[in-house]
């Protein structure tokens, strides 16, 4: 064996490794761009949008509703302490009556009245009730669907099972990007332009973070 060469099976063996990392990068990139292809165009348009929120008015609607709770229904709010949920029979009257779910709401109670806040996204409202009269005041808003897919993009009053869908669609972009990297490396020697590129998309930012945005 001439000295400094590696023996033929030892170079055969390191050929047969890498078309298996190579197909695996290929293979979590793609499932990777799969998971993020929705979720990727809803953040990148309402990332438009969010940025010019300003230059896109939107006048909210509002809607008011009165009413008085009947003598049983108000019964069941005499009890009520602060922690406590909103009692059944009051969130199916609501339901029915004013078509509001308030089941699952978190309610503010005090001596007087009961009061319950409704954010939602693209919108908000909120509801409070006289615990002695029955009096009941109703409003909600709607600001449009651009409001609503903002409020999606920032995860805002969405509840928990949008939050874990921001995260796992997090963790797919940061799978996507990191195998699309190494991927960039494998093919970067027949394509001159590449690290060019990467390091523009690094520089650009940066020094428009530095130059020209100020706290």
């Amino acid at each position: 064996m001439i000295a400094g060469k590696q023996p033929r099976t030892t170079r055969k063996r390191k050929r047969r490794l890498s078309p298996f990392w190579v197909r695996q990068l290929h293979t979590w990139h793609w499932m990777s761009s799969a998971v993020c292809l929705v979720g990727m165009l809803l953040f990148a348009f309402t990332g438009i949008t969010l940025n010019h929120a300003a230059d896109i008015e939107a006048e909210p609607s509002v809607a008011e509703i009165e009413a008085i709770v009947p003598g049983p229904v108000l019964a069941t709010l005499a009890g009520g302490d602060e922690g406590d949920p909103i009692p059944e029979g009051f969130a199916d009257w609501a339901d029915k009556e004013l078509s509001v779910d308030l089941r699952r709401r978190e309610a503010e109670w005090s001596p007087a009245e009961l009061y319950v806040p409704l954010p939602r996204p693209g919108g908000d409202g909120w509801l409070a009730v006289d615990r002695e009269t029955g009096d009941l005041i109703y409003e909600d808003s709607d600001r449009g669907w651009i409001a609503w897919l903002n409020d999606l993009h920032k995860g805002r009053d969405t509840g928990a099972a949008w939050s874990l869908f921001i995260d796992g669609f997090s963790i797919a972009c940061i799978i996507f990007s990191v195998t699309g990297f190494f991927l960039l490396q494998l093919h970067a020697k027949n394509r001159k332009s590449t690290w060019p590129i990467v390091g523009g998309g690094v520089l650009i930012p940066l020094l428009l973070i530095i130059l020209f945005v100020h706290s």
